[in-house]
């Protein structure tokens, strides 16, 4: 198999949202012929207008495409668009290549890998890190699990959207390692919210101690990319609180199937259905700081 080359290899999107519409922009600029369809067909009109051809269904996408990228929201999402009557593989042709970018159960990518194994078609999982900005700036970390000769045919698409792109091993992998990714955002995230709750309550000018710590051994790019914008007030999402909730549900179940106890993860999820039941699902994962805030009596939306 060659890999992708823009003018030669057709290219099928599924799912442009926050990042996959940023992510499916740059293989429109590499020159790649591109056909997607999302849900909200609107929500598509900004790739429309830059070339990309609509089709109405994922089973219609496959049909004009060699390779088939999908990034969606959950694991349902996932399993009617790869393998409902309308899906992906319904559409595939032998010698085809899908690769889902959600971040979806270890076990469904592994189910997906052996059907589409079944009909000559290559599957790869390679869920993503680095939110709207990492898409946007073509910087996102990508993980990957799958055939190795299959992912060097996509790689070359994989590295107009990526900087770090790492083959995990076989079928699942790349989800696993999504949900180590995830494991350390959690609990990450309630320190970046608790540590400026302190700076907030010491009467420190917060954008000067982010300015301190930030470049310190309590760096991360939690706190440099969404301190800011939590100092702010502004929670709009690079990612989903919806989804980070579900991404948070998936490395729990895995990890009871492993009979692996993961008390910090179990936390984090706890404080996050709390922001989400507060009405905050559709937010940044940042916006956790209004949860936290809450506990000790703080409106942080007006200090």
């Amino acid at each position: 198999m060659d890999p992708a080359t823009p003018n030669k290899t057709r290219i099928g999107w599924i799912g442009t949202g926050v990042m996959g519409a940023s992510m499916c922009g740059h293989l429109l600029d590499a020159g790649f012929a591109v056909t997607v369809s999302n849900r909200t067909a609107e929500r598509a009109g900004p790739l429309l207008d830059r070339g990309a051809r609509w089709a109405p269904h994922p089973k219609a996408v496959a049909g004009e495409a060699d390779v088939v990228f999908t990034i969606v929201g959950f694991p349902s999402d996932v399993r009617d668009v790869m393998l409902g009557p309308d899906g992906v593989l319904a559409g595939c042709k032998a010698g085809n290549v899908v690769v889902d970018m959600t971040t979806s159960e270890p076990s469904l990518a592994v189910d997906i890998a052996a059907r589409a194994g079944d009909v000559g078609v290559y599957a790869i999982d390679a869920p993503v890190s680095g939110g709207d900005v990492g898409a946007r700036e073509a910087r996102l970390s990508i993980m990957i699990g799958g055939d190795p000769a299959a992912v060097d045919v996509v790689r070359p698409c994989l590295e107009l959207m990526g900087k770090t792109i790492v083959r995990q091993g076989g079928p699942g992998a790349g989800q696993h390692a999504k949900m180590v990714n995830q494991t350390l955002i959690a609990s990450g995230m309630v320190g970046v919210c608790e540590a400026l709750l302190y700076a907030y309550k010491a009467g420190l000018d917060l954008n000067t101690v982010l300015q301190s710590v930030a470049s310190g051994a309590a760096g991360s790019w939690s706190l440099s990319n969404l301190g800011p914008r939590l100092i702010e007030n502004d929670f709009d999402p690079g990612f989903l609180v919806d989804h980070f909730i579900k991404d948070m549900g998936i490395a729990l179940d895995e990890a009871r199937r492993m009979d692996l106890s993961l008390p910090g993860l179990a936390l984090a999820q706890q404080l996050y259905l709390a922001l989400r039941a507060q009405g905050y699902g559709r937010k940044g994962t940042h916006a956790l700081q209004l949860a936290l805030a809450s506990l000790s009596n703080i409106d942080w939306r007006s200090r």
